[in-house]
């Protein structure tokens, strides 16, 4: 088998220096078992595999094997492919447990829903032999937002007067893309700040990941909407606001001292949403965004157009000060 991989790299890639060829797969069950110079077969095209996309979270490195980088060999051009990987777990929201599941059919319905829409990233699917649905994507070059963010390098206040305007105007685009996919009943299911990236050279904000997806029958989209305000609450805080953090900012205790309960995330309860409270010059109509995050709130959004109605609002304001 590895003489009809050799075949295709020097076909395709004459002045490669590979020294080790690997199979030719059709199936991509055994996902493991798909390795740096083996080749996927996709009907007529062939992906030569460099290797496993990795994760990094919370510090820690955590190889996807189901998710390959690729160089597609007849057009020369790196992509990734995401091969068929299935797994359910529960999320918890307050008092709530919601099961979560990955679907790459999902996925492959979302891509031929945003073909042509640079908000979100873009690909197409095709079923290998055994029936399996395998995306192949196109690579975005860039940064995740909250690295970005993370990287400008100067105090809050000045942040929050000379980059953050900017920054809420650009994530309010990336809010209605998420209601473009909920108005044609999909969602995103995974909004995370780590899923939304900022495109060198265009600065664009695109969404990637969609294989996720989740069962809440009473507000199909609100795990959708949760995500993206905490996205937010980051972005305001310039961090994920924390105790630890706040010690690490050197927070004056008097301000440290006013944070009750009420203060802190519904869903996280660690993160403090707010962030008024530790920086006072945020307005009242941005910081009330945050507070429906609260564990002390008792409306939440039920939309993600009632929170692009606040969220021009508030943008409005900020620009005005």
């Amino acid at each position: 088998m590895s003489s009809e991989v050799k075949k295709l790299i020097h076909k395709y890639m004459p002045d490669s220096p590979m020294s080790r060829f690997g199979k030719i797969f059709t199936d991509s069950t055994e996902f493991m078992s798909i390795d740096y110079s083996d080749v996927m077969k996709l009907g007529n095209e062939h992906f030569l595999v460099l290797k496993n996309e990795q994760e990094r979270r919370f510090g820690l490195v955590d190889p996807k094997y189901w998710v390959k980088r690729v160089k597609h060999l007849e057009s020369g051009q790196s992509q990734i492919l995401k091969l068929a990987f299935y797994e359910t777990f529960p999320m918890h929201i307050g008092p709530f447990e919601i099961k979560c599941y990955r679907s790459p059919r999902k996925e492959a319905r979302i891509l031929d829903l945003v073909k042509g829409d640079m908000r979100f990233m873009q690909g197409y699917s095709k079923d290998d032999t055994a029936g399996n649905n395998v995306r192949v994507l196109d690579i975005i070059r860039g940064k995740r937002l909250d690295v970005v963010v993370d990287d400008i390098p100067v105090d809050h206040k000045t942040y929050f007067h000379e980059y953050f305007p900017d920054i809420l105007e650009k994530f309010i685009n990336a809010c209605e893309a998420i209601s473009f996919l909920h108005s044609h009943d999909e969602k995103h299911g995974d909004i995370r700040r780590d899923h939304l990236w900022v495109e060198s050279g265009t600065g664009a904000y695109r969404w990637i990941d969609f294989d996720y997806a989740f069962e809440l029958y009473e507000n199909p989209f609100a795990l959708d909407i949760f995500g993206l305000k905490s996205i937010l609450v980051y972005l305001v805080g310039k961090a994920n606001l924390t105790m630890q953090t706040l010690l690490e900012l050197r927070t004056e205790n008097s301000i440290l001292n006013t944070l009750n309960a009420g203060d802190y995330s519904v869903v996280i309860g660690n993160r403090v949403v707010n962030v008024k409270k530790i920086y006072n010059y945020i307005p009242n109509s941005l910081n009330n965004i945050l507070m429906h995050l609260s564990s002390s709130s008792s409306v939440f959004y039920e939309s993600v157009d009632e929170i692009l109605v606040d969220m021009n609002k508030s943008l409005k304001e900020i620009r005005s000060l």
